[in-house]
């Protein structure tokens, strides 16, 4: 028999950047990030076993991030926010001046969204899912999907395009 508690730990241990980067990209704070993460991996760890032998793990484990990060935002009103907006987390620890402006557009773009169209954005090409696997984490219908994404793709190429002619024009 196999190490259920080992399993478990190689598991998160290879995903958690990965996670949290997905997490952080859906909600825009870096702290409300952590929470939800934790959250997911806590559940991940009390449903294990059952977690474990599901078709594929990683859109299991999207699915319990989403919905926890909805659950999250749905009782968001009762919290206090102390602090204002958390800084970026880095992918790396040098990173070029152009990759930074862009991840800045980037993000910035992302938080002008909805939160239903940054989470398709950043399951489908961030987190690199398919059509069926994002529609099972949102838990809506690949036609969802594709309708939200190409709203939100839309609305971020405005987004990038303004702020790009914007930075072009002599002020």
């Amino acid at each position: 028999m196999v190490d259920a508690e080992g399993e478990f730990v190689e598991y998160v241990s290879a995903r958690l950047p990965r996670l949290h980067r997905t997490a952080f990209l859906m909600c825009g704070d870096a702290h409300l990030a952590d929470d939800v993460v934790q959250q997911t991996i806590t559940s991940l760890y009390v449903n294990w076993r059952r977690v474990s032998r599901a078709d594929n793990v990683d859109a299991y484990v999207h699915r319990m991030l989403v919905h926890k990060l909805v659950d999250e935002k749905r009782l968001s009103w009762a919290k206090v926010r102390l602090l204002g907006s958390a800084p970026v987390p880095e992918r790396s620890p040098a990173t070029p001046h152009d990759d930074l402006a862009e991840r800045d557009s980037l993000l910035a773009a992302l938080a002008r969204l909805p939160r239903g169209q940054r989470t398709v954005l950043v399951l489908r090409f961030l987190c690199d899912l398919s059509l069926a696997d994002t529609a099972a984490a949102m838990g809506c219908s690949e036609g969802n999907v594709k309708a939200q994404t190409a709203r939100a793709l839309a609305a971020v190429r405005q987004v990038l395009d303004v702020a790009e002619m914007s930075a072009r024009s002599p002020r």
